[in-house]
């Protein structure tokens, strides 16, 4: 999980800074030129844990030293002077009480007072710089509206140039580095902790505890960017330790570096616990609520609670990833708590403890209070990774009009664009987008069906049975991402067609087989079977994108829902479609994910 931080400069909310992988704590930023302005030089971020690059705890550095500012008096007008001081328009909300996380270091101000016309926060009253009897559970942070002051510009925004993705708990991962806009993976030859403790610092962490070799967090795809790194360990960036360029000979994924950061404790683990299970990794979820002087632990209603809430709470409970989010835990009745005390709870799935997912306030409300209906996890320090192979998309995609007389099958399992039901059956024919998936699991845990075998559904028309409702969405899109046609993939049988040299297929469909797809192997869905497609007959032509979702309703628990999503250009003349520039949606950098955005289209209609 990589939280984002933003760096900003004065005076008047002028952004000269960085964003920035900010996790525990005040890492030292990288050095960037110092100004003299009407603030004093002063400089600003958000940090913590933010869910987008517009909130955050409030930081302030002043002499060479970041700080926080207390809650106390804070207000939504102090609020919008620091979005400002960080280049956003306007706040539209604030925390209190270290929603993001406590800070270190000093508390730069307390009773903070302002208007809210003020053109710098040094025109705002407080105690002082620096006098402050609050302590960094008082640390305050704003929510900025995600839009730029005017004069803004894209190009003062640098972005972190390292992440950490795959790991179970935060300050873990494989290592992966920007490079031409586009991340990659760096090689375990001559990986130590040196190089790995300028990743953690550069992230924020402290030193880092291990460095780990042989693709441990997980194996990345797509471009292999740096191997035999040598830092001495006090570098600012993993790019000014000395490295080799890598060649397509040199290295593979299973030689993927990751690392493990010290990290300081936030004591969130300690405000939740697991109860009834058979092993420590699983159990109905008891919260702690109240104030220090009067805790009391409760349940949390089972409605709605589901995978992403389930990552969160596993996480929390530093044991990893969730394998399975549950709404009824009758089985792991243990009678000692019986009270529901948190309700309507919501989560992205990157959070770092329950209380910073949207849920109900002090008023609970739940369909079924009973013990019985309340929710529990089963944990797991391993899990799946699906990544979809995006240039075999490219390379594959074409279209097809297909006969109705041919489609009945398709029909009936809901593969086609809802106005083919007023189609003149058998004539006429539809437009389809065809193209092949391969999809790949890269994960520490075989991708396995939530439903057991007991539930598949059989389709006589197609002849096989589907373990999941829906495994992919297909969707074609415009540029401001309305979507103007649509298509599903149940999984019509989730095997190994293929795998790497050194893995045994484990998993398949013939004679009613154990459906899966195993680390390291891929199940692959060629052009040209039933609902490999999207259908395009009532599309207009003109410049769109094609997106695929896999595992889009979190199903099945993975360790990293970002990469799940494919997107491509393409242009649409009516007769012929030109797919390209696809790409998994994080592969990019942000500045070339804009450009992906503003894609205004082909002047040629190759067909491929």
């Amino acid at each position: 999980m990589q939280p984002v931080g933003v760096w900003g400069r004065s005076p008047g909310g002028l952004l000269l800074g960085l964003l920035w992988s900010l996790c525990l704590g005040s890492p030292s930023p990288p050095p960037s030129p110092e100004k003299k302005d009407g603030s004093q030089g002063l400089r600003f971020r958000l940090a913590g844990f933010p869910r987008k690059h517009y909130e955050g705890r409030v930081e302030i550095q002043r002499a060479g030293e970041w700080g926080t500012i207390c809650d106390d008096d804070f207000t939504l007008q102090a609020a919008h002077i620091l979005c400002r001081e960080l280049g956003f328009t306007e706040a539209t909300g604030w925390t209190h009480s270290a929603k993001y996380g406590a800070g270190t270091g000093r508390i730069w101000l307390d009773n903070l007072s302002c208007r809210g016309t003020e053109q710098s926060v040094t025109e705002c009253t407080s105690r002082g710089w620096g006098n402050s009897d609050c302590t960094h559970d008082e640390d305050a942070g704003v929510i900025c509206k995600d839009q730029r002051l005017p004069g803004f510009s894209d190009s003062n925004v640098i972005e972190a140039r390292v992440r950490l993705k795959g790991g179970a708990h935060p300050g873990e991962g494989r290592v992966e580095v920007l490079k031409a806009g586009t991340w990659g993976t760096v090689c375990d030859r001559k990986w130590d902790v040196q190089a790995a403790s300028v990743v953690c610092r550069e992230l924020g962490f402290g030193s880092a505890r291990e460095a780990l070799s042989g693709a441990r967090m997980g194996q990345g795809m797509g471009a292999i960017h740096l191997s035999e790194v040598r830092c001495s360990g006090q570098e600012p960036s993993l790019w000014k330790c000395s490295y080799k360029n890598i060649t397509a000979e040199d290295c593979s994924h299973s030689q993927d570096a990751a690392v493990r950061c010290n990290l300081p404790s936030t004591g969130v683990e300690a405000k939740i616990r697991l109860s009834g299970g058979r092993s420590r990794y699983e159990g109905r979820l008891e919260v702690q609520t109240g104030g220090p002087g009067s805790p009391r632990w409760g349940l949390i209603c089972g409605d709605d609670w589901g995978t992403l809430e389930a990552m969160v709470a596993c996480r929390q409970l530093g044991l990893g990833y969730a394998n399975h989010g549950l709404q009824e835990t009758w089985y792991w009745d243990s009678g000692n708590v019986t009270e529901v005390v948190m309700s309507g709870v919501r989560c992205t799935g990157t959070e770092l403890s329950l209380d910073q997912c949207v849920h109900h306030g002090t008023h609970v409300t739940c369909k079924r209070p009973e013990p019985r209906f309340t929710a529990g996890v089963i944990c797991s320090e391993t899990a799946s990774d699906l990544l979809l192979h995006s240039a075999l998309v490219q390379e594959t995609a074409y279209i097809e009009d297909r006969p109705l007389h041919m489609l009945y099958c398709a029909a009936e399992e809901n593969c086609l664009a809802s106005s083919a039901r007023a189609a003149n059956w058998p004539y006429g024919h539809r437009r389809l987008l065809r193209f092949s998936s391969q999809i790949h699991n890269l994960g520490r845990a075989d991708f396995r069906p939530k439903a057991g075998r007991h539930s598949w559904v059989w389709h006589e028309c197609h002849g096989h049975y589907h373990s999941m409702d829906i495994f992919t969405h297909y969707d074609i899109l415009t540029p401001n991402g309305t979507k103007v046609a649509e298509g599903h993939k149940a999984s019509f049988c989730l095997e190994d067609t293929e795998c790497q040299e050194d893995v045994s297929k484990r998993y398949e469909c013939a004679n009613f087989g154990e459906q899966g797809i195993t680390v390291g192997c891929w199940d692959l869905y060629r052009h040209d079977i039933d609902c490999q497609w999207i259908d395009i007959t009532d599309v207009k032509p003109g410049n769109y994108i094609l997106q695929v979702v896999i595992n889009p309703n979190y199903e099945v628990a993975e360790s990293d829902f970002t990469n799940n999503a494919m997107k491509c250009n393409c242009k649409y003349d009516g007769h012929r479609i030109w797919v390209h520039n696809c790409h998994i949606g994080d592969a990019f950098s942000e500045e070339a994910n804009r450009i992906f955005e503003r894609y205004p289209g082909q002047t040629n209609n190759q067909v491929i």
